[in-house]
């Protein structure tokens, strides 16, 4: 067993520093390039993305075998692809269906909608959750709850029973 075990060699760490500084700025630059889009609140696909762009960023670092400009084109590759979805998903009502879901309301007129709480597998128990950290007693002053497409619940209140 020739692996080390906690030290490898000032060389290996200079490398770590050196690739990941230089990395991380490729992908900052990228995102700044790619707009605030890139960087917004996220729904399942852009999850993905971000989860692969930190599996890329790792795997550059720490993988010697693993050239800083692959590692660049890999970063780039998904900022681009992701632009690129995003664009076509404004510009193209069938891109948009394909990678984004649709706003789900979960509680209409005081009313639980347990079809669609059962499908987006939501319990009354969270819808009433979300209701008293918007600042609501209770039902009787909301007129609907909404599961937005980033997975994040808004409340709506219902101004003539307030």
């Amino acid at each position: 067993m020739n692996e080390p075990f906690l030290f490898d060699s000032w060389e290996s760490l200079l490398r770590i520093v050196i690739v990941g500084v230089a990395a991380y700025a490729a992908l900052v630059l990228m995102l700044r390039v790619s707009g605030k889009r890139t960087l917004s609140k996220m729904n399942a696909f852009d999850l993905v993305v971000t989860v692969a762009l930190g599996s890329t960023l790792a795997t550059v670092l720490l993988d010697r075998d693993i050239p800083l400009a692959d590692g660049v084109l890999a970063l780039g590759l998904l900022v681009g692809l992701q632009f690129i979805i995003t664009w076509g998903s404004v510009r193209s009502h069938r891109i948009r269906e394909l990678v984004k879901s649709q706003p789900t309301a979960l509680l209409v007129a005081g009313i639980f909608r347990d079809d669609a709480m059962r499908r987006q597998r939501v319990t009354r128990e969270e819808v009433e959750a979300a209701i008293r950290q918007h600042g609501h007693s209770g039902l009787r002053s909301v007129d609907r709850v909404v599961l937005e497409t980033d997975g994040s619940l808004s409340v709506i209140a219902n101004h003539g029973r307030e």
